[in-house]
């Protein structure tokens, strides 16, 4: 199924309405960090997400870190709050709060989003939003950049199958996104709020539906993204699915974009999974990113959890500085670089345009100073 493909015209297209760049990538903001990069610095991480719960209170058919689940573990608030700090005199740019588990599932999680905000790195959630009652939402909305809710169905009956829970969920995530937009909008709070649709064939005829739905309530975005296989993911279900019998639906949604709403169809990354190709043969995302799970072991990449190949080191027993220059973590990076076959890695993982993007740089076509 994945094949390599030199680069010689790899192109992102860019949807007008994605202006987050949510398929595509924002590495070229952070020329400084590139540059350190390409002179061959260790450069410390722009970007971390940290799975404050190990546990989670839905069990979806998609869910790609189902394998990771733990019996109502949550990471240490103490030992977390130090930790950040640390990361924010590193020159961590941003958090995102996500992982194995429901982040509102860990009892501190208002307090430790505020501190992260307080440390100077910028703060966001990926949650089923079934938690986020609106007490939560006025203590979280201040210190946020944004919130993006999985939600993947426009009806409660579809929504309860998939992500295996009671319809009344369904009902509880639009309540509660509905009151964060007014607490939004009452406080003239920046932050951003999104809904995201795993896009299936269960539910692809319910994304005109959701995408009303997220409109009305205030929402600034809903993407509508495809599946990607975990290599570690206990369930086959999705495994071979393809999206070419979706992608009309980019054109039927484009009707709903106004000025404060949008629909991000991720058209790109649909293809890509389609077509199982890589501009690269190569991984070299994992100096800008890592990933912390809930017991406070720091992984290069969300896609080789529980691998130990990938494993750096535990940010419980020791400063994140003392992992990030350890030998260990040197010879994870000699290892990708010099053995990893990238079949073996999720395509379309979260670094996929991230690394095409690496790899051209190092690997620039004929004629680039005729700019």
């Amino acid at each position: 199924m994945y094949r390599f493909k030199k680069p010689s015209s790899h192109v992102t297209i860019l949807s007008m309405t994605d202006k987050y760049r949510i398929d595509s990538h924002k590495l070229i903001y952070h020329v400084d960090r590139v540059n350190g990069w390409l002179r061959g610095e260790d450069v410390y991480p722009i970007y971390l997400e940290i799975s404050p719960s190990g546990t989670c209170n839905h069990r979806c058919t998609f869910c790609g870190l189902d394998f990771m689940r733990k019996n109502r573990q949550f990471i240490n608030t103490s030992v977390l709050i130090e930790r950040v700090t640390e990361m924010a005199a590193c020159g961590v740019k941003s958090i995102n709060y996500a992982g194995e588990g429901e982040p509102f599932l860990h009892p501190d999680m208002p307090k430790i989003i505020a501190h992260t905000k307080t440390s100077g790195i910028d703060v966001a959630l990926t949650t089923n939003g079934a938690l986020f009652t609106p007490d939560i939402a006025s203590k979280v909305l201040p210190n946020t950049e944004w919130i993006k809710v999985s939600i993947a169905a426009g009806t409660k009956e579809t929504y309860a199958k998939i992500h295996r829970t009671k319809e009344s969920d369904f009902d509880a995530v639009i309540a509660n996104m509905t009151e964060a937009a007014a607490i939004k909008k009452r406080n003239n709070y920046k932050c951003t709020l999104g809904m995201q649709m795993l896009c299936l064939p269960e539910n692809h005829n319910e994304a005109v539906t959701l995408t009303k739905i997220a409109s009305e309530i205030g929402m600034d975005y809903l993407v509508i993204k495809p599946y990607s296989h975990h290599p570690h993911s206990t369930h086959k279900k999705y495994k071979d699915i393809r999206y070419a019998d979706y992608l009309h639906l980019a054109d039927e949604l484009k009707s709903y974009n106004t000025e404060s709403f949008s629909v991000i169809f991720r058209v790109n990354t649909m293809k890509k999974w389609d077509a199982g190709v890589r501009p690269y043969d190569r991984c070299n995302a994992l100096p800008f990113w890592s990933y912390i799970d809930s017991a406070g072991l720091l992984w290069s990449c969300l896609e080789h959890l529980k691998d130990n190949r990938f494993y750096y080191g535990n940010v419980i027993e020791q400063t994140f500085k003392e992992v990030w220059h350890s030998e260990r973590r040197k010879d994870v990076l000699k290892m990708v670089n010099a053995e990893l076959d990238i079949n073996e890695c999720r395509l379309n993982c979260r670094m996929d345009a991230v690394n095409a993007y690496l790899w051209e740089l190092n690997h620039p076509p004929e004629h680039v100073n005729f700019i």
